[in-house]
């Protein structure tokens, strides 16, 4: 099996810098992999060693300080075997359009695949669209919220996790899903996967052109501070009433 994963390199949430007017400020912060994508590598390893003779490759489309190296180790000590990755600041904050249209140009130059694992959505935005909008620029089937998978020789088999049940659902190959995080915990990278990762193929290279935006970003900011209401509860219940009222 041939098995691709998308995942987003970020600033680190906990670089970015506040301003009392509730702008933010990235220029500091650190690249890292988006925590949901983790996830996502880790499925694609799964699937991977549950399938002797698979390989694994990760895409990426981020700004220019997505070319770190230390980033770029992070994810191929992860069961991935080379990377693909888009660095340029001219698709820097492209919409799920535009990343899928990206993501779908970087998948045809990574040969055949038979499945493209994304995570449930990213760490920064978190639309949960970039997975839906890639199949439909592949024009392949799409799967969400999946919790559970196995690969045959045509199709995958896969259980979403529903908000009161658990759905099995078989899909015919090429195809792409998004894993829950419930789908495996993200293994920690020992010294010899790091080691190794530094000699695997690592494609980097710029944007050919901008992709089009169908969403335009009118503001981002922090959401402004609420005063606590102060109040100490006794009674569970009476707790639970409380919170329940304030969602």
């Amino acid at each position: 099996m041939n098995i691709l994963v998308a995942c987003k390199i970020v600033p680190d949430d906990q670089d970015v810098k506040t301003g009392s007017d509730g702008s933010l400020d990235f220029s500091r912060a650190h690249q890292v992999v988006s925590t949901y994508d983790l996830n996502a590598i880790e499925a694609a390893a799964l699937l991977a060693e549950a399938n002797p003779g698979s390989t694994v490759k990760a895409i990426s489309v981020g700004s220019a300080k997505a070319d770190d190296s230390k980033t770029k180790k992070n994810i191929l000590a992860r069961g991935v075997d080379e990377l693909f990755l888009v660095a340029d600041d001219a698709v820097a904050g492209l919409d799920a359009f535009g990343t899928a249209a990206e993501l779908a140009r970087l998948a045809g130059q990574a040969g055949d695949w038979d499945v493209i694992i994304t995570g449930d959505g990213s760490a920064d935005l978190y639309a949960k669209q970039t997975g839906a909008q890639l199949a439909a620029a592949l024009n392949v089937p799409f799967v969400s919220g999946v919790v559970s998978a196995e690969l045959a020789s045509n199709t995958l088999s896969a259980k979403r996790l529903l908000e009161t049940e658990m759905e099995s659902v078989e899909i015919p190959l090429p195809a792409v899903i998004s894993v829950a995080p419930e789908f495996a915990e993200p293994r920690i990278a020992g010294m010899k996967d790091i080691l190794a990762a530094g000699k695997k193929p690592m494609n980097v290279e710029g944007a050919a052109a901008a992709s089009a935006a169908v969403v335009e970003e009118v503001s981002v900011a922090a959401p402004a501070e609420v005063d606590r209401k102060r109040e100490i509860f006794t009674d569970v219940d009476e707790f639970i009433a409380a919170v329940k009222a304030a969602l």
